[in-house]
C-alpha cells in the first residue's frame, strides 16, 4: 500500500495542473470568444429556400464567413409555420455554432398564435442583432380584374367568400397581413396558407390563386418580367424598388402596415462574449455599402442594432402582432 501512496503523491501535481488548465479554459469565456469560431457555424432558416428569411440568411452567412474566416452555412429546416426550425435552435447547444435567422413571424407572431409552441422566443434566445426590414406586398396575377386595392375590396364585397388569398404559412408576416387586411377592410375571403412564399408565387403565376400577400424576394424577377403585378406596399413610404406601387395608406387604408424585421439569434445561455463578437461583426457588415445594396436588391432595407435593442424590438413586435392575434382569436393547435 505504501507504494500506491507514493505514486499518488507523485501524480498529484500533474493532475492538479491539468485540472487547472481545463478549468481556466472553460472559465474564461473571453478567451473562448477570441478564438471563436474554430469550426463551421450553422445558420438555421426555419422555412424552405427562396423566401425572405432565406435571402437574408444567405447575405449574412456569406459576409460573416469572410469576416470571421470560418464557414457560416445556411440550413433550411422548414415546417410548422417556422416553428420546427426555430424550436431546433432553441434547444441547440449554447456554444455559438447553431444560430437562427429569425423574423417577425417566428419570433413575435408564433408565440401568440400557436397553442403548443414548445418554447418562448424571448426567454429561449439571445438576440444578436437586427439585419433588415422588409415590407409585405399585395401581389396579383396580371389577369386579376381589380387594378387597385379599392377595386379589390369592391370585388370581394360583391361576391363575399368567393376570393382566395394566398399567403405563406400560418403565423408568418404574409399571413398576418392578410388577416389584418380582412379585419380592416371588412371583406369575406378565404386565406390559403402555403409552406413558404415561393410556392405561393408559383400558384399565383399559375392562376390557382388570384391575389397574395408576400415579401418581395421570390417575386422580384416575375414582377420585372410582367408575370406578377404589385398592387400595394404595406409600408409607410413607397418602396424605392417599386416606385410606381402605392402604399396602402395612399389607397385609402390609413394605419395599414405590415413590415417584417429580420435578425440573428443564438440559443439562450450562449456566452455574452460570443454574442458581442457576432453582434459587432453583424453591425459592421450591415453598414457595408455592398451589403446594403444586396439587402436592397433582395427587397429589404438594412437595419442594425445592439443585442439589447433587438430584444426591445422583439418585445414591441410581439405586442403589436400578438395583440392582433388575440383580437382575432387566431389559434393553431
Amino acid at each position: 500500500m505504501d507504494w500506491l501512496l507514493d505514486v499518488a503523491r507523485r501524480a498529484a501535481p500533474t493532475v492538479v495542473a491539468c485540472a487547472l488548465l481545463f478549468t481556466s479554459a472553460f472559465a474564461n469565456p473571453a478567451a473562448m470568444a477570441s478564438d471563436y469560431p474554430t469550426r463551421p457555424v450553422t445558420i438555421v432558416v426555419p422555412y424552405p429556400a427562396g423566401g425572405g428569411v432565406d435571402a437574408m440568411a444567405r447575405v449574412v452567412a456569406l459576409k460573416l464567413s469572410d469576416a470571421l474566416k470560418q464557414q457560416f452555412l445556411v440550413e433550411n429546416r422548414g415546417g410548422g409555420g417556422g416553428t420546427i426550425g426555430t424550436r431546433i435552435v432553441s434547444r441547440a447547444a449554447p456554444d455559438g455554432y447553431t444560430l437562427l435567422l429569425g423574423h417577425t413571424g417566428t419570433i413575435s407572431i408564433n408565440p401568440a398564435i400557436y397553442v403548443n409552441l414548445g418554447m418562448n422566443p424571448q426567454k429561449d434566445f439571445a438576440p444578436i442583432g437586427l439585419v433588415a426590414s422588409m415590407p409585405v406586398v399585395l401581389l396579383a396575377n396580371p389577369a386579376f380584374p381589380a387594378k387597385t386595392v379599392a377595386d379589390f375590396i369592391a370585388l370581394a364585397k360583391k361576391d363575399p367568400g368567393k376570393l382566395n388569398i394566398g399567403t405563406s404559412a400560418v403565423g408568418t408576416g404574409g399571413y398576418m397581413a392578410a388577416e389584418l387586411f380582412k379585419s380592416m377592410s371588412g371583406i369575406e375571403a378565404t386565406i390559403i396558407p402555403y409552406k413558404g412564399t415561393a410556392p405561393v408565387i408559383n400558384d399565383l403565376i399559375g392562376g390557382h390563386v388570384a391575389i397574395a400577400f408576400g415579401v418581395l424576394p421570390p417575386a422580384l424577377g416575375n414582377l420585372a418580367a410582367g408575370n406578377l403585378r404589385a398592387m400595394a406596399v404595406a409600408s409607410e413610404k413607397r418602396f424605392s424598388m417599386l416606385p410606381d406601387t402605392p402604399t396602402f395608406q395612399e389607397t385609402g387604408m390609413p394605419g395599414f402596415s405590415a413590415v417584417l424585421h429580420y435578425g440573428l439569434l443564438a440559443p439562450a445561455g450562449t456566452p455574452p462574449e460570443i454574442i458581442d463578437k457576432l453582434s459587432a461583426e453583424l453591425r459592421k457588415l450591415v453598414a457595408d455599402e455592398e451589403v446594403k445594396k444586396r439587402i436592397h436588391l433582395e427587397g429589404g432595407d438594412p437595419m442594425t442594432s445592439t443585442p439589447a435593442e433587438y430584444a426591445a424590438d422583439m418585445a414591441a413586435e410581439e405586442q403589436k402582432w400578438g395583440g392582433l392575434v388575440r383580437k382575432l382569436g387566431l389559434k393553431v393547435e
